[in-house]
């Protein structure tokens, strides 16, 4: 036994290798790519045309600090928005997909167990969406630097809750596809996911105006999806604090998330996990 621990040990990550290497052969990684630069592209264009603009009508330097901070944020809440979407449609039949075509077969008849194919395929597609929303995210920030000098507040701890975010996504899809069909997991993936969107923003109206109710309904609903909790708590981290003392755009956060909601995220994010592993140990193949 001890002699195959390696095998053990390494199978998920060949299960991860093997994924990635099947999301490029399959170009969902290269068209990701292309549109995204395109994105990047359409970005960094329009960027530079209103900058210029707004210099033209005389602003002061903190109108335009704020006028940036404004515009990173506005490509960051798309980076956010398509990279999830990206994280439902690569990975929401890897499991329902597979077991409908008979192809997880190949699989399971190897020397590996099933937990391992579970995680493996997760940190496969974990792989493939940090390093796009890192090229993304990226575009998006070294745009605004270069085009007005300016950076956002707390980079760091802003993108790593948008990646907590993707990632959130992926694990639900991925749990989904243990127990679902591929389009009854679409259906989950993109409804609790709009569930947590429109709840967001009742919660951030509801802050506006002071009323309670509205707060609490968005508070259930991140209990029931807490993916906008996070896009949330990343806004609070990077937005200046002029949008943080005022709320008033679409991409600042006036009800932020309490680091305990972000707790529940990551307890979340696991638990979608270790439900993919549970039912998919037991499901006939």
């Amino acid at each position: 036994m001890a002699a195959q621990s390696p095998l053990w040990s390494n199978s998920a990550f060949v299960i991860a290798r093997l994924t990635f290497r099947e999301a490029a052969r399959r170009w969902i990684l290269w068209v990701a790519l292309i549109m995204g630069a395109l994105f990047l592209l359409v970005y960094g264009l329009g960027y530079r045309e209103i900058y210029k603009e707004i210099i033209r009508e005389g602003t002061n330097q903190l109108q335009l600090r704020e006028f940036s901070n404004f515009l990173q944020m506005m490509g960051l809440y798309a980076v956010n928005f398509l990279t999830l979407i990206i994280a439902v449609l690569t990975s929401v039949d890897t499991l329902a997909g597979e077991i409908n075509s008979g192809t997880i077969h190949t699989l399971v008849s190897k020397p590996i167990r099933r937990w391992q194919i579970v995680i493996g395929k997760w940190l496969g597609f974990t792989c493939m969406l940090s390093i796009y929303q890192l090229l993304m995210a990226g575009g998006v920030i070294l745009t605004g630097y270069f085009v007005s000098g300016n950076f956002v507040h707390n980079l760091a701890s802003g993108l790593f809750f948008m990646w907590m975010n993707v990632i959130l996504l992926l694990s639900i899809s991925i749990c989904g596809g243990a127990i679902l069909s591929t389009l009854a997991n679409g259906v989950l993936a993109f409804g609790l996911y709009g569930v947590a969107f429109i709840g967001g923003w009742v919660e951030q109206f509801g802050a506006l105006m002071q009323n309670p109710t509205a707060v609490n309904i968005g508070i259930v609903s991140s209990l029931i999806m807490p993916s906008e909790a996070l896009w949330k708590r990343a806004v609070y981290e990077m937005q200046s604090p002029i949008a943080a003392a005022f709320g008033m755009t679409p991409f600042s956060s006036i009800s932020t998330p309490s680091p305990l909601m972000v707790v529940y995220a990551a307890f979340y994010t696991t638990a979608a996990i270790g439900i993919a592993v549970y039912f998919f140990n037991r499901r006939d193949l």
